[in-house]
């Protein structure tokens, strides 16, 4: 095998034995093959799109495909062999779509050469398919068209992947853009090809940026439409009394539907990780028996959910390899996957049964007693800081808000993470810290304080929220008539896998400059691709929270 889409990848360079994720070869294998398949079914969708021709069967495939070779997704060799089968038959489906689509315009269809492997021919086959896709891995091409060229492709690809969740998230909510999905098969017919001009791939690098805070939009729109603007909350953080469901991942339809599901069974529900800013929302906070938040980031979820005394329902990414005391008690739903973990399917009519999680929980101990109340708060999404805005500037006029500090992004567990911590702590007292995704757990707990009854620290929500602190910041560089680079705002943002990778992305096509990155830079980017940025958008790597306050405080 050979990933290096993520943070944690071995050495800095490349995970090649086995991916410290947790995903073994073959399944690392099978999801780059399963990205080829994608990019061959969007050569067809492509060209009959371009006759006036879509399906959207093929268009929701495509994007849930990618979000399944997002990392920590997907674990299960036999349940991509079944998307890969399904891939073949959407494959047929989209040649025969656009075939007749050409005919109706009096056109002669193209015949398509393969350019890699006929990777349909051997789907009964677990080994043979494996085998298919060792042709399709990343190294490859490394080899065939070198490590920039490569690495230009893969951050495009990133971007895709990273775009493909937030459109899968907006979708299960009714929030879509028939334009997105003619992107994703434009870019990835373009990608299937091997694009080598440079100046053409970091075009269409910055044009996936764009594109995305189109579907980030789009998702802001269906999570607020479906539940309301979050709203400033605090929320509890210590368990109570009573049988328990802990609820994982990023998907705020299933926590809804899972809390109808158990309201009056007396089980209370509680929210893990990038799920804790749902406690704002106000059409989940309104269920009692959502408790509050339980644990922290998503690398600490195997010691918290051994811990934890009910069930667990992991919705999205960020699943790590289960310990047996838990297995049993761990159930997974949509997209994400475990051999061996009981996976929540929707029937014929969308609609999920979460009685196995129900049952789980009545049998497991639940937690006995109450723990003493901690509460932290929560709910800082663009709404809720836009309609204080007035008093926000006329505290940076007046002098009491000096600067502005966007500390986020997600968390992992490869040292130098304490960085965060440590920056958050030195701010200074007449600053602001935004905060978003999971790595606010590294300090969200510690007392901020307040400037004039402002917060000093605003958490704004998931890192599919990102859009929310994109438009205060526009909304601020506008109150203030100056571009957002004149704002008093740095960026200081950890990532881990591709959704913080098209983050970044859609920052540097709003031309935001200045960024520091880390904890460590990601394994693809060269030193030819650091330099193009570097010089373009003065991006850089973390050194230490002393340096870089005084770097930026002195401007």
């Amino acid at each position: 095998m050979f990933c290096y889409q993520c943070e944690q990848t071995a050495k800095g360079a490349g995970c090649t034995q086995m991916g410290v994720c947790g995903k073994d070869p073959q399944t690392s294998t099978l999801q780059d093959l399963l990205v080829y398949a994608a990019q061959d079914i969007s050569r067809y969708a492509t060209r009959a799109r371009a006759l006036g021709v879509a399906d959207a069967e093929l268009d929701k495939f495509v994007v849930e495909a990618l979000f399944t070779t997002v990392t920590n997704v997907n674990f299960d060799p036999r349940r991509l062999q079944m998307i890969l089968q399904r891939a073949a038959k959407l494959r047929e489906k989209a040649i025969a779509l656009y075939e007749s689509a050409a005919k109706k315009a009096g056109k002669t269809p193209e015949k398509l050469p393969v350019q890699t492997v006929a990777w349909w021919k051997t789907l009964n086959d677990i080994d043979g398919l494996t085998a298919e896709g060792l042709a399709v891995r990343i190294d490859q091409r490394i080899a065939e068209l070198g490590p920039d060229i490569t690495a230009l492709q893969e951050l495009a690809m990133y971007g895709l992947k990273g775009m493909a969740a937030y459109a899968d998230h907006a979708a299960v909510l009714g929030q879509e853009d028939d334009k997105v999905y003619a992107f994703f098969h434009q870019v990835m017919d373009w990608l299937y090809n091997k694009p080598t001009d440079i100046n053409e791939l970091l075009g269409m690098v910055l044009k996936v940026g764009e594109v995305n805070l189109r579907v980030m939009e789009l998702l802001d729109a269906a999570n607020t439409g479906a539940y309301g603007h979050p709203e400033p909350t605090k929320i509890r953080v210590t368990p109570v009394k009573g049988k328990a469901i802990v609820v994982s991942g990023h998907d705020l339809k299933d926590l809804h539907d899972l809390l109808v599901a158990t309201e009056g069974k007396g089980i209370n529900v509680y929210t893990h990780s990038e799920m804790l800013p749902c406690n704002a929302y106000p059409g989940l906070k309104k269920f009692k028996h959502l408790v509050g938040n339980y644990g922290g980031a998503w690398q600490d979820q195997v010691k918290e959910f051994d811990a934890f005394p009910g069930a667990i329902l992991m919705t999205t990414n960020c699943l790590q390899k289960p310990r047996d005391n838990y297995k049993g008690r761990l159930f997974t739903t949509g997209l994400v996957a475990w051999p061996g973990v009981t996976h929540i399917a929707p029937d014929a009519s969308g609609k999920k049964d979460f009685t196995p999680v129900i049952e789980a929980a009545l049998k497991a101990p639940g937690f006995l007693g109450d723990e003493v109340e901690q509460t932290i708060m929560g709910g800082f999404g663009r709404n809720a800081v836009l309609s204080v805005a007035g008093a926000v500037i006329d505290a940076v006029k007046a002098g009491k808000i000096r600067h502005f500090f966007l500390i986020g992004g997600c968390d992992g567990a490869r040292p130098g993470r304490n960085y965060y911590t440590e920056f958050a702590q030195q701010v200074p007292d007449d600053c602001v810290i935004l905060t978003l995704a999971c790595g606010k757990f590294r300090f969200n707990k510690l007392p901020f304080g307040d400037i004039g009854g402002i917060p000093r620290l605003l958490d704004v929500g998931q890192c599919n929220d990102a859009y929310s602190a994109i438009q205060i910041a526009i909304a601020l560089a506008g109150a203030f008539n100056v571009g957002i680079n004149d704002l008093p705002l740095s960026m200081i943002l950890s990532w881990f896998e591709q959704k913080a990778v098209v983050i970044l992305l859609t920052l540097l096509h709003l031309g935001i400059k200045n960024i520091r990155l880390g904890p460590s830079l990601p394994a693809f980017v060269t030193p030819a691709m650091l330099d193009v940025l570097v010089k373009n958008f003065n991006i850089g790597p973390i050194t230490t929270p002393q340096q870089d306050l005084a770097t930026i405080l002195k401007k």
